[in-house]
């Protein structure tokens, strides 16, 4: 369900006329509609069980509070509404709207009879007008460029909130080799990497931080035994990351424009 965009706005009879969708076949807010002959808006299904299905439809549009499915009148709809309505007001707004849509049709664009007069007694009022309306369709313009640049970022974002949230969630320390798996590479790959970026350097068996890294609570050290191949029995130490190193990771090897997988195959995508 696409959300519905604005594409004429103005007052008939005195009542608000909003339509939306596109010229040929425009859809009107049913709730509008039910105002204009003073129908009970909190009624408003029975109004619309006397249109047939095709005359009405739910859709999107943007409010204040964000969101919100609604109610549509197709154009028949509209005349079915104001056809079936006993009201006398009901006849006008016919008129009313058909005369709008004819001119709109026609002229893209349409406009009362006192604004005609206006723009042909006054050309200022009429530059006037038309400059209010360049400013506005700007207006609008920037505001669907802005929403596009923001859906972008929100795109760009979220494969790393997807992996920052798998960090933060584990509290477990995990090995080189588990983190070397998000980015395609081998433990042995890893850290050589890590090496190369001053980060860790090798003593005996064991990958040790430098200076600058070793008290921010980026690894751990653990031992475990491990039998020889003639049975005898030795201890070792062996590295793991917290999650805050590997985090830091993450930042550091993004700096260097080496991503996890789940990051490489969006922006594949995009």
């Amino acid at each position: 369900m696409k959300e519905l965009t604005v594409i004429q706005q103005q007052e008939i009879l005195g009542k608000p006329l909003t339509l939306y969708g596109n010229f040929e076949n425009p859809l009107f807010l049913a709730k509008e509609v039910a105002e204009w002959i003073e129908y009970d808006v909190s009624s408003i299904n029975k109004m619309l069980n006397n249109v047939d299905e095709d005359e009405k439809v739910r859709n999107i549009i943007p409010t204040l509070g964000g969101k919100q499915e609604t109610w549509f009148l197709t154009e028949d709809g509209v005349y079915e509404v104001l056809m079936q309505s006993r009201k006398p007001i009901a006849k006008q707004f016919k008129k009313e709207v058909k005369s709008v849509l004819k001119s709109i049709r026609k002229y893209g664009i349409y406009a009362t009879d006192n604004v005609i007069d206006n723009i042909l007694t006054n050309p200022d009022f009429g530059i006037q007008l038309l400059s209010q309306l360049k400013e506005e369709r700007a207006e609008k313009e920037k505001l669907k460029t802005e929403n596009l640049q923001q859906k972008q970022i929100i795109g760009e974002l979220k494969p790393k909130a997807d992996y920052t949230d798998t960090i933060l969630k584990s509290k477990k320390l995990v090995t080189i080799t588990q983190i070397a798996k998000d980015y395609g590479m081998t433990g042995t790959e890893m850290n050589k990497l890590l090496h190369t970026l001053n980060v860790q350097y090798k003593q005996g068996e064991q990958w040790l931080l430098y200076k600058k890294y070793h008290n921010k609570g980026y690894v751990h050290s653990e031992t475990f035994i491990f039998k020889h191949s003639n049975g005898t029995e030795d201890i070792q130490m062996i590295t793991k990351w917290t999650q805050k190193g590997r985090l830091f990771l993450y930042n550091l090897l993004k700096q260097e424009e080496i991503l996890p997988l789940i990051e490489q195959e969006i922006k594949q995508i995009n």
